[in-house]
Formats: structure tokens, C-alpha cells, sequence
């Protein structure tokens, strides 16, 4: 039985369409992210779609996991969601985006604008729809891998996806390439006895970067964080939180990629407006 109070106070609330979601962008942060976005065309009709209204569909769709056909109708059709998603991905807009954040982050918690340090490690995830994935005998589940190395606070550097059964040292080469192209000041890296291979360590001695092995004690029983590789273990966590990557729903990898920077970025983002 509501009281007058709450019929009073229900009265006064403003319609759905205005109320908005948690993971709106807010005014602050579309004035940084605003000049990024490609600009109207100077021939042809005037653009009436607000990029505003499809980066927020789609940190709402990453983020409660959602399918295309069934975003809310409180934001614009999932056609034109998606071909917008299609046409920034090809512009690389959401990486840019993640690694705009990922400096003046470093800068609040006194680190150098650039990473010097980096730690590798994979992650295998369920593809029930994928057309290429793999079985992944170690953790015992079929679907596809996550390469990634982050620098040392956990912030994403490169991530390479593959299928499930590729095996870690043979996939990691892919992503030396694209931390030594991105991020050429990064000259230590720190992984898992996985990614003791021969063929990986002379790669990464040619462009100067060291690729140091942190082995487990011996003689240890049950789980115990080791030095430097525990700090890669917060960008899966903070992925699990985003129902639209517990599982990998995309048939591309370069969709689920961006749907990787959408969500980090997006995390990013909120730690600078905390602070």
C-alpha cells in the first residue's frame, strides 16, 4: 500500500527516456571522447544518427549481455547500433579510446605516461557459437583463448584471440608483435612457465625485450600468488564482470576484440571520474 509521500514523490519522476542507465557516458567525459568520433559528412544527407546514443547502447549491451535484436527500446534500432559498431570498430575508435584512457591513468597513480614492464598470460572462455574454436585440454573447456599482456597495475597492453587449443607460446608471438609495434618502451615481460619456449624467447630477444619466467616453489601445495604474474589475473576478473564477455558470443575476432576495449575502456573511464 503506498503512502501519499511516495505517490507525492512518484509524480514528480521524470519518464524512462530521461532517467537514462548506469553506464551512460556522462557529459564531462563525451566532451573528451567527442573529438574522436568521425565527424559529418560534408556532402551527401545530413547525419541524423547521435553518436552519443550509440556508444551508450553499446556500453549497455557489453556490459548486461544482451543480444543485438534484443537492446531496450529506450535507445535508437539495433541496425543502426550495429552498423555504427561495425564502421568505428574498422576505425579502431575503441582501442584508441582504451589507450587515450589507459595514460592519464598511469599519470594518477604516479607511473610514467608509457609502460615499460608488461606480464603475459591466457585465458580460456566458452564459444558456443563460434565457428573457429578449440578444445582446450589444460582447463577442460572447449571455445576460444585470450592472449593479453598488461603492464604492471593490470591495464591492457595487446590481447591476440585465438582458438581454445592453440597453445599459449605459439599465440604469444602474435602478441609481441602487436605490444612491440603499440608499445615499443616495454622491454621486460613477465609470464608463466607455459610460455618457456625456445622459439618465443629468441623473439622476443630480437627487439630487445626480455621475456623473464616466474616459476612456482617448489614444493608448494594449493594456490599461492606469485610474484608479478598475480597482477594479470585483475583484467580477467574485471572482464568476468561484463556479461556479454563471460562466454564468447561473437563469430569474428575482431568483434570480440572490441567488445574486450569497449569494456576495459569503459572501466577506465570510471576510475577517472572516482578519483
Amino acid at each position: 500500500m503506498w503512502t501519499a509521500e511516495q505517490w507525492t514523490r512518484h509524480k514528480f519522476l521524470k519518464p524512462r527516456e530521461q532517467l537514462g542507465y548506469p553506464t551512460d557516458i556522462s557529459d564531462k567525459k563525451w566532451k573528451r571522447l567527442e573529438p574522436l568520433l568521425p565527424g559529418a559528412a560534408r556532402t551527401g544527407r545530413p547525419r541524423k544518427t547521435t553518436l552519443r546514443e550509440v556508444i551508450d547502447a553499446l556500453r549497455y549491451l557489453v556490459r548486461s549481455g544482451c543480444e543485438w535484436r534484443m537492446l531496450s527500446n529506450d535507445f535508437l534500432p539495433y541496425q543502426t547500433v550495429y552498423y555504427w559498431f561495425r564502421r568505428l570498430m574498422r576505425r579502431f575508435l575503441f582501442r584508441t579510446i582504451h589507450d587515450l584512457a589507459l595514460m592519464p591513468d598511469r599519470m594518477c597513480e604516479q607511473c610514467e605516461l608509457v609502460p615499460s614492464a608488461g606480464i603475459l598470460d591466457s585465458q580460456s572462455v566458452k564459444a558456443p557459437g563460434a565457428p573457429e574454436r578449440g578444445y582446450d585440454a589444460h582447463r577442460k573447456i572447449s571455445g576460444r583463448k585470450r592472449h593479453i599482456t598488461v603492464d604492471t597495475d593490470g591495464r591492457l597492453l595487446a590481447v591476440n584471440l585465438t582458438p581454445a587449443d592453440i597453445a599459449d607460446s605459439t599465440s604469444a608471438q602474435l602478441v609481441l608483435d602487436a605490444l612491440v609495434k603499440r608499445w615499443p618502451w616495454v622491454k621486460h615481460l613477465f609470464s608463466d612457465a607455459a610460455y618457456d619456449q625456445r622459439t618465443l624467447l629468441d623473439k622476443a630477444a630480437y627487439p630487445d625485450l626480455t621475456v623473464e619466467v616466474v616459476r612456482g616453489l617448489q614444493g608448494q601445495n594449493g594456490f599461492h600468488a606469485q610474484p608479478r604474474r598475480w597482477v594479470v589475473e585483475r583484467p580477467f576478473a574485471w572482464l568476468m564482470r561484463y556479461r556479454r564477455l563471460v562466454c564468447d558470443y561473437e563469430q569474428r575476432f575482431d568483434v570480440s576484440q572490441a567488445m574486450i576495449y569497449i569494456a576495459l575502456g569503459s572501466s577506465l573511464l570510471h576510475r577517472m571520474r572516482s578519483r
